[in-house]
């Protein structure tokens, strides 16, 4: 199998910057995003699956792959999230404009980052997006 890579350029939400207490990162319901994840079973209740990634230096770090689904059980949320990463973005001092970079090779998953500059402001326009972006290599 070739390797696969995607990168979230972090926001403030991401970091924790903003104060607030999100469930982990948003992953849009973009089918090559998607893709990059193990499937996971939409008839059960919050399907997850817990990941293992391997970062530059060797370490280990355990992310979870969610499907919050209880919209479809008589609930309001509807959404993909990867969870358990606050510590791995804190250890790495990652901040607003950084990116994480998840690459998969078959049933091995590596996690690294890089520094970037902050989010491009146009006069007085801020240009935001989802921050994620898939990588052919």
């Amino acid at each position: 199998m070739t390797e696969r890579r995607i990168v979230k350029v972090l926001s403030a939400n991401d970091t924790g910057e903003t104060g607030g207490h999100q469930a982990g990162i948003l992953v849009p319901k973009d089918s090559a995003l998607l893709s990059f994840f193990p499937k996971l079973d939409a008839s059960l209740y919050n399907p997850r699956v817990h990941l293992r990634f391997v970062d530059d230096s060797g370490t280990f770090w355990e992310f979870a792959f969610i499907y919050y689904n209880n919209a479809l059980f008589e609930g309001t949320r509807n959404e993909y999230r990867l969870t358990r990463m606050t510590k791995y973005i804190r250890q790495a001092g990652l901040g607003v404009g950084d990116e994480v970079i998840l690459s998969r090779d078959g049933d091995r998953f590596m996690v690294s980052h890089a520094r970037r500059q902050q989010a491009e402001v146009s006069g007085r326009v801020l240009k935001l997006g989802t921050g994620w972006r898939v990588l052919q290599l």
